[in-house]
């Protein structure tokens, strides 16, 4: 190889990516403003009409307590909604760090932790501050004790497995179309992981969908944040 062709091969892949960093950033940045939008609503007393459209069209006409669809989908919706919540969550977490340390794998470990305690952290903060209330229009399917907004299923689920699907595509092959395909299909997976979890909620009845919204948002925005803030410290391209 030629030493044009070295530094072609080094540069051409930067040249590549140069417009995915202002772009992912833009993203991000989007993302916060719509959270903080919503949230904003709510502080001065304002409500959106789509909450309470949604919440009863997943509700029988007259019967609130039903929710529409066959048996199964009311316990498939339980069993997605336990895999947003803090308890496993945080046991999936502490095992994903056990094995990242073991394996050496400090940066991205630090990335997992960073991830689900600070968007747990952020989650905590806007609940106590919004203090919005659970929604009372139908009745609650499954237990909740704390404040609705924004929805915590949703956020930390978003931030957590968002997270992790961007740090396995990185190490996943980046050549040929089944390399990108790998990548494409991991993140597309967490992601509906993620949008699952936070429907079921809304289905449950436990959250108004404006909730869950900035959940994704929040959520969705501080994974972007904390993945490129270790590609960046790593110097590592991640594209």
């Amino acid at each position: 190889m030629t030493e044009a062709h070295s530094i072609e091969a080094i540069v051409a892949p930067a040249r590549r990516g140069s417009w995915a960093w202002p772009a992912l950033v833009l993203f991000a940045v989007s993302l916060v403003l719509f959270g903080v939008h919503l949230a904003d609503e709510l502080i001065e007393g304002e409500g959106f009409s789509f909450d309470t459209r949604l919440l009863l069209a997943l509700r029988v006409p007259g019967h609130p307590q039903t929710p529409i669809g066959p048996p199964w989908l009311l316990q498939s919706a339980v069993d997605i909604s336990a895999l947003g919540g803090y308890t496993l969550l945080w046991l999936f977490g502490l095992a994903g760090l056990v094995w990242l340390i073991a394996a050496g794998k400090r940066a991205e470990a630090g990335g997992i932790a960073l991830s689900l305690i600070g968007s747990s952290v952020i989650d905590g903060l806007l609940k106590s501050w919004i203090a919005r209330p659970r929604p009372e229009l139908v009745p609650h399917l499954v237990q909740v004790t704390n404040a609705s907004f924004p929805s915590g299923h949703a956020m930390i689920s978003s931030a957590v497995y968002l997270t992790l699907a961007l740090m396995l595509a990185e190490g996943m092959p980046r050549d040929g179309w089944r390399g990108r395909a790998g990548r494409v299909a991991v993140v597309a997976f967490f992601s509906l992981l993620a949008v699952l979890i936070g429907m079921s909620r809304v289905y449950l009845g436990v959250h108004w969908p404006s909730d869950v919204l900035a959940g994704w948002c929040f959520g969705t925005a501080w994974a972007l944040l904390v993945w490129m803030g270790d590609r960046w410290l790593g110097r590592r391209p991640g594209f």
